[in-house]
């Protein structure tokens, strides 16, 4: 998505994109920018790199918005670290299956640019790692087809309960609710 995680993310993407969706329509933006790495969790990253993210999302109006990352091995204790939240200022992700890590976006875009009831996830898939790239591609084909975040909670009670059960929590915990 930015700074060098595109090398691992534009592809799944792209690939993404040469099947339509069953309802809907998708836009995909594979590579917001090739160089200088800011944090989504940075406010600023959306007034300048990922303004062309606001852009789309302001003209098209998504009732589902997901961001790819990707993150070495040697971070995967850091992003699923249960006290994030007091480091970060966001919940930790939580890993699915083969690395592939399932967390909420940046507040800054999911509180000002969407609905409450608009699905915002984030994916983090782990770099090099081609069992991470073949299930991040599953999972993103099931998201495309979802019509609603309910439609996504379902699959994730069903295919992987405690985790939708955290995440859940997390969320919930987070905003409020």
């Amino acid at each position: 998505m930015h700074g060098d995680e595109w090398r691992d993310t534009s592809e799944l993407l792209l690939n993404l994109s040469t099947t339509p969706p069953e309802n809907g329509t998708l836009a995909v933006i594979p590579i917001v920018d090739n160089g200088e790495y800011v944090s989504t969790l940075d406010k600023r990253y959306y007034t300048t790199l990922g303004s062309r993210i606001i852009d789309a999302v302001d003209s098209l109006h998504p009732n589902t918005y997901v961001e790819l990352h990707s993150y070495s091995a040697a971070n995967l204790a850091k992003l699923t670290d249960d006290n994030r939240i007091n480091k970060t200022g966001v919940p930790a992700y939580i890993e699915l299956k083969d690395g592939v890590l399932l967390g909420s976006v940046a507040p800054y875009i999911r509180l000002k640019h969407f609905q409450m009831d608009a699905l915002c996830i984030s994916f983090e898939i782990q770099k090099n790692s081609e069992r991470s790239i073949h299930f991040a591609a599953k999972l993103l084909d099931v998201v495309k087809n979802c019509v609603s975040r309910d439609d996504f909670i379902e699959y994730l009670e069903d295919k992987f309960p405690l985790q939708a059960k955290k995440a859940i929590e997390n969320y919930k915990s987070f905003y409020g609710l």
